[in-house]
């Protein structure tokens, strides 16, 4: 119900929530995120990603939290510049 009204609202899901949430985080060192990703999320950090990278281009996850989604959309801009 609650995943339903926030799509009717023109906002992200929960799960969708939860990604940006943990994105504003930060990690004290490395293996710290992967392991945050499957153990709070349930999700391997290979299909995170996936999602995470769809959510950027998702206008209702601009509109949540623009400053996390510029962020990343300025970071996945220079990776690919990098390439």
């Amino acid at each position: 119900m609650e995943h339903e009204q926030h799509e009717r609202a023109g906002e992200p899901g929960r799960r969708e929530r939860d990604i940006l949430a943990l994105e504003r985080r930060g990690f004290p060192g490395p293996g710290a995120k992967e392991r945050a990703i499957r153990e709070e999320l349930g999700l391997a950090p290979v299909r995170y990603y996936q999602l995470l990278n769809a959510l950027l281009d998702d206008p209702r996850a601009l509109a949540a939290d623009p400053v996390t989604v510029n962020r990343l959309r300025r970071v996945r801009e220079a990776r690919r510049g990098e390439r």
